[in-house]
């Protein structure tokens, strides 16, 4: 029990703040070295689960496995233990914590502590602690201002926590856990939705690109479409004169395994429709700042560009070399499947992007929107993603890129189906960020409920209850007899 409790809330009648440390004992991780880890499982070893194991609850995927004899009983993880990020690269993942809900023939890794709870209490009710507003505050102010990436023992055992009397831990553990039940339903339910709207984005687009999207149009308007084998033979014959001698036809496109395409319609290789981007060197210019674009610079779930660098031309990366303008597409060539697409947009008109991206200009009579949504489609990415070259880092050639087909339709047309797939995506874009909100709004109200039950505002007090200052003596008292119990073992063995 805390005897100066002038700094911490006033709890409810009954109630007592007391340590970490005297209702629970920190244990520390397994130490083992690499060599002797296996990620297999193996005769004589036992799983370890590690701090990417922790989230909201203790999952068991990506284990590792270390020898039997590395393990301490102690350190084999128990039903209602809670395991701890004690060391991190990142301070905002340092005391991420979660319980196991079994017993788990395995022990936890050496960045990481198991708090076990001494019996006489209800233990889910601890693991609830440890996922509470209060637990991560007591973790940020311990971290703060001195940037502690490592968690020592008794920053645990001498935080301090609310103990109720032992029904009410039983009723408020019923009432998580009731609540927990009917958010984890509607999350599920919201998690589907994005699924669906997932698949429904695929579908939209896989209809626009098979012409399904502008049928009705497209009959609406026959006879005004000049057919796309006429665009296409336009831009060649540009493309041809602005080469000055040094054009170079690509192969014809076999269709025989291609699926058929509507009236007026045409397949074509990409480089068929793009014109040459400016390569440059930023050093020519050494004091004039420019904004660059590599692949860290896009965010490859939204396609979109929000992480930029500036440099000064004489501080430039050495991949720094293209020139790019609004509407370009940039496709990073490294790990296709990534999808590190983005379209340029006019704050970035005259930047320069890295030579990591093949960047795709769509000629002026081809629709800059209707090839971003196409490279992003699994039809186009699915055989560059087979013809990588490299192991650690697998990448693929501009001219693979441009060797590859599209859909070509008549340039009004093309219009038209991009009105079409924004009118449908806009739609699901709305439907998700609603998702999205009501996915962080249930994150808020599991934190509310956490709070409300350390605060006992959760359920109702019984004033009949055993008051938890006479629990934790009788705590204590056990904690005491355990200690010498373990005292004379050890004076016992040295005797042998």
């Amino acid at each position: 029990m805390i005897e100066n409790n002038k700094n911490l809330q006033q709890l409810p009648k009954g109630w007592v703040w007391t340590k970490l440390g005297e209702i629970g004992q920190l244990i520390r991780g397994v130490s083992y070295k690499k060599k002797e880890a296996s990620k297999e499982i193996r005769d004589g070893y036992l799983p370890i689960v590690r701090a990417n194991n922790i989230q909201f609850s203790l999952n068991f995927d990506d284990l590792i496995y270390v020898p039997r004899e590395k393990i301490v009983d102690e350190q084999l993880v128990k039903a209602h233990d809670i395991i701890i990020a004690m060391s991190s690269g990142s301070k905002d993942l340092v005391g991420k914590a979660a319980q196991a809900m079994y017993d788990f023939s395995g022990g936890f890794g050496a960045f990481c502590g198991l708090f076990r709870v001494f019996d006489m209490t209800n233990k889910k009710f601890f693991g609830f602690f440890f996922q509470s507003p209060k637990y991560r505050n007591s973790i940020s102010n311990v971290s703060s201002g001195v940037n502690i990436n490592n968690l020592r023992r008794e920053h645990i055992e001498n935080m301090v926590t609310p103990l109720p009397p032992l029904p009410e831990q039983h009723h408020i553990v019923a009432n998580i856990e009731e609540l927990f039940t009917k958010l984890d339903a509607g999350v599920e339910a919201l998690k589907k939705v994005k699924v669906q709207l997932k698949r429904y984005r695929q579908a939209v687009l896989k209809s626009a690109f098979e012409g399904k999207l502008t049928e009705e149009w497209r009959e609406a308007h026959k006879g005004e479409l000049e057919p796309a084998y006429v665009l296409l033979e336009r831009i060649k014959e540009e493309r041809r004169k602005n080469a000055k001698g040094k054009f170079k036809e690509l192969p014809p496109v076999d269709t025989s395994d291609l699926p058929e395409l509507p009236e007026g319609w045409v397949w074509a290789r990409m480089g068929e429709i793009v014109v040459d981007v400016e390569k440059v060197n930023p050093k020519d210019n050494p004091e004039r700042e420019f904004i660059y674009l590599d692949i860290a610079s896009i965010d490859n779930k939204l396609q979109r560009i929000t992480n930029p660098k500036k440099y000064l031309g004489k501080d430039a990366p050495s991949r720094a070399k293209q020139l790019v303008k609004a509407d370009d597409i940039l496709f990073s060539t490294v790990r296709t499947y990534l999808k590190n697409i983005a379209m340029v947009n006019s704050i970035y008109n005259g930047q320069i992007a890295s030579t990591g991206f093949c960047v795709i200009r769509p000629h002026s009579l081809v629709n800059s929107n209707l090839i971003f949504q196409w490279v992003q489609r699994d039809f186009f990415l699915n055989p560059l993603t087979q013809i990588q070259r490299g192991t650690s880092y697998p990448a693929v050639r501009e001219s693979d890129v441009f060797a590859q087909f599209l859909p070509l339709s008549p340039f009004i047309e093309q219009r038209k189906i991009v009105e079409e797939i924004e009118s449908c995506l806009s739609m699901a874009d709305e439907i998700e960020r609603v998702a999205e909100r009501s996915l962080r709004q249930s994150e808020r109200l599991r934190q509310s409920i956490l709070k409300k039950a350390f605060e006992g505002r959760l359920v109702s007090q019984d004033p009949s209850d055993e008051p938890a200052e006479k629990l934790l003596e009788r705590i204590k008292e056990e904690k005491a007899k355990r200690s010498l119990e373990e005292k004379s073992k050890k004076k016992v063995k040295k005797g042998d």
